[in-house]
């Protein structure tokens, strides 16, 4: 187990460096460059700010001493404001994570109920039912799900408010936000359960007299979760950092938005910030996700 764990810490350290760079490159590679405006700017107004973020430097260098900031936890500074990315990021984060985690809860808990539940009244009506919704959900994209709601219970019925800077009401959003995995995970539990009860090991505990109950919490559904535990790490770290047009049609100003915001002001130290800090969020949960997989099975192997 821990040989199993050391190699996949290794793997995301080495994933995170090689997400770096790509990033960085990729930012210098577009062309023109931050300080381009519609109107001149003076030549010599360019310059300074160049010198002052070390963009005069050679590729290389500058490379080498953002690595060097980011592994002191200096993030640097917006390019466009001035002001440190980190303190700034951190608190629009905090509302993609308090909208996303919300989401993926509900997703999670009910897609697996409504994914046991169709497994179990297999061609039923139950199933019929959450099968129908569920396709449903799945496909409707979210930004669609979220105008729609915005339309009827905002605008339509006046049972939510728009936007409250004071008091924002998150329950619509994360309707929006949830309603995708929820469905996928739902389909996901139900062929996996489905599987899981076919198996020898299953029939030779209902053979030797086991309850149902724990013949289906106990045996079939701990292993109809592998396949969904694979998808809920990605899924978690997607909805954490915020749907940026979700979060856009709520006016919620989360990290998403800030992300849209810097791409529109050509802010590039803020897009590699955003960029690599999501990528780090996606690198751990996948770990956490390899982690929890290796918990459940421990037959699983690193090659």
């Amino acid at each position: 187990m821990a040989k199993y764990i050391a190699k996949r810490i290794l793997l995301a350290i080495v994933s995170i460096w090689i997400i770096t760079m790509i990033t960085f490159f990729a930012m210098n590679a577009i062309p023109g460059g931050p300080f381009n405006k519609e109107k001149a700017t003076d030549p010599a107004v360019i310059k300074a700010l160049e010198e002052r973020y070390n963009l005069d430097k050679p590729l290389g260098e500058q490379y080498t001493l953002y690595m060097n900031n980011l592994l002191h936890g200096d993030w640097g500074v917006s390019l466009k404001t001035g002001r440190a990315i980190w303190p700034d990021m951190t608190s629009k984060f905090s509302v993609s994570a308090k909208l996303g985690g919300r989401a993926a809860i509900i997703a999670i808990i009910i897609g697996i109920i409504l994914g046991a539940i169709a497994a179990l009244t297999r061609n039923k009506l139950p199933d019929r039912l959450i099968i129908f919704f569920t396709t449903l959900g799945t496909a409707m994209p979210s930004f669609v799900l979220a105008t729609l709601l915005l339309l009827v219970f905002c605008l339509k019925l006046g049972w939510f408010p728009v936007f409250s800077s004071s008091d924002p009401n998150y329950t619509l959003p994360v309707i929006a936000l949830s309603v995708y995995p929820m469905a996928y995970i739902t389909r996901l539990t139900k062929t996996s359960m489905l599987d899981a009860l076919n198996q020898d090991y299953v029939r030779t505990a209902r053979a030797k007299g086991v309850s149902k109950v724990k013949v289906i919490f106990l045996h079939a559904l701990r292993n109809a979760l592998i396949p969904v535990i694979t998808y809920v790490g990605p899924m978690v770290a997607y909805i954490l950092t915020g749907s940026m047009v979700v979060e856009n049609i709520f006016t919620i100003g989360g990290l998403g938005s800030t992300f849209v915001t810097s791409i529109t002001n050509r802010d590039y130290t803020t897009i590699m910030a955003v960029t690599i800090f999501l990528a780090i969020l996606m690198v751990i949960a996948n770990l956490l996700t390899d982690i929890v997989y290796k918990m459940v099975d421990p037959r699983i192997k690193l090659d």
